[in-house]
């Protein structure tokens, strides 16, 4: 009884360990900004634009077809943004009264405020 408590034990803190050592490879691939009410940004993107609505990165992550990658939905989620509508390459995400239009297409990224 107690070999199989230990191993229990032993299993739930490797998993713990684990999903902590994912957890933080993922939040430090992550950078937010202040003018985007810190929404997470990629921190190996590179900013190309800026204007008045948001900026726009060149990241080799984005996708079209894909959108972005499980890691930065993670990231996103971990920082308390919820996913809501997608029209075609873009897909907004709200976190309290702050509202942002992600869009993705082949290896560029625009992070835009929304104003309703």
């Amino acid at each position: 009884m107690k070999k199989k408590v230990r191993e229990a034990f032993t299993i739930a803190a490797l998993l713990i360990m684990g999903g902590a050592i994912i957890y933080y490879f993922i939040s430090s691939s992550y950078t937010t900004t202040e003018d985007l009410y810190e929404f997470p940004v990629p921190r190996n993107a590179e900013l190309v634009q800026i204007n008045e609505q948001g900026n726009r990165y060149e990241w080799s992550m984005a996708s079209e077809e894909n959108g972005i990658p499980y890691g930065y939905e993670i990231a996103l989620k971990a920082n308390r943004w919820e996913k809501g509508e997608r029209e075609g390459a873009s897909v907004f995400y709200t976190k309290g009264n702050n509202k942002i239009d992600l869009i993705t297409t082949t290896n560029q990224l625009e992070i835009l405020r929304v104003n309703d």
